[in-house]
C-alpha cells in the first residue's frame, strides 16, 4: 500500500519531486533520468515507471533553465534506444523461459503486445514508444519472436528518437505556458490518459470479439 501511494505521488507531482532531485543532485540528475528511462524500456519487470510524463516535466524544467535541453534529448535518445535493446535481447535468449515460470511477468501484457504485433507488424516498436506497458513489452516479444536484429534496431533507433525528442520538445515549449503551468499535475494526469487509451481500447475490442465468439454471433 505505500508504494501504490508513493507511485501516485510520484506520477501526479511528478514536477515537484524533479524539482527536489535537481536540487539535490544537481548535474547527477542526467544520470538519474537516463536510469530511469532505460529502466522503463529495457527491464520488463518495471512497466510502472513514469516515461511519457517524465519526459515532458523534463523539458518544462529544461525550460525553466533546469537542465540544458540538447544534452537532455541526447542522453533520454540513448537511454531509449539502449534500453529497447537490451529488452529485446532479454526476449530473445530467455523470454520464452521467463513468461512460462516467471511470476514478474504477466502473460496478459505479453498477449496485449502479441496483439499489437499482429496488427502493426515491425511498426509495433515505434508506435508502442507512446503506449505505455506496450512499450516495455514491445522489445521483449520482438525478442521472443526472433525478429532479426537490424530490423529491430531501425524501428528502435526511429521510435526512440520521436518519442523522446516530441514529449521532451512539447514541455520545452509549452510547459512553462500560465495555463500549462498553473495546471501541470492535470496536464500529468491528461498525458497518462491519453497514453493509455490506445491500450484499453485495444483490449475492450478484444474482449468484445472474444465475447462473440463465445456467443457464435
Amino acid at each position: 500500500m505505500e508504494l501504490l501511494t508513493y507511485l501516485i505521488d510520484l506520477f501526479l507531482h511528478l514536477d515537484r519531486h524533479l524539482v527536489e532531485l535537481i536540487q539535490q543532485y544537481g548535474p547527477w540528475i542526467y544520470l538519474i533520468l537516463f536510469l530511469v528511462i532505460f529502466a522503463e524500456t529495457g527491464l520488463v519487470v518495471t512497466p510502472f515507471l513514469p516515461g511519457d510524463s517524465l519526459l515532458f516535466v523534463a523539458g518544462t524544467l529544461a525550460a525553466a533553465g533546469g537542465m540544458d535541453v540538447g544534452l537532455l534529448i541526447v542522453l533520454l535518445c540513448i537511454a531509449a534506444i539502449l534500453g529497447d535493446s537490451v529488452n529485446y535481447a532479454i526476449g530473445k535468449h530467455a523470454g520464452e523461459r521467463l513468461v512460462r515460470h516467471g511470476r514478474l511477468i504477466r502473460p496478459e501484457h505479453v498477449a496485449r503486445t502479441h496483439a499489437f504485433f499482429d496488427k502493426y507488424g515491425g511498426k509495433t516498436i515505434v508506435i508502442a514508444r507512446f503506449v505505455p506497458i506496450v512499450r516495455t513489452f514491445a522489445p521483449f516479444v520482438a525478442g521472443i519472436g526472433k525478429m532479426t536484429y537490424g530490423r529491430f534496431l531501425f524501428f528502435n533507433v526511429t521510435g526512440g528518437i520521436l518519442w523522446v525528442v516530441s514529449l521532451t520538445l512539447a514541455g520545452y515549449y509549452f510547459g512553462n505556458l500560465p495555463i500549462v503551468k498553473d495546471n501541470l499535475s492535470l496536464v500529468i494526469i491528461g498525458i497518462i490518459v491519453a497514453s493509455i487509451m490506445p491500450a484499453v481500447i485495444e483490449y475492450l475490442r478484444h474482449r468484445r470479439e472474444a465475447a462473440r465468439a463465445r456467443t457464435g454471433s
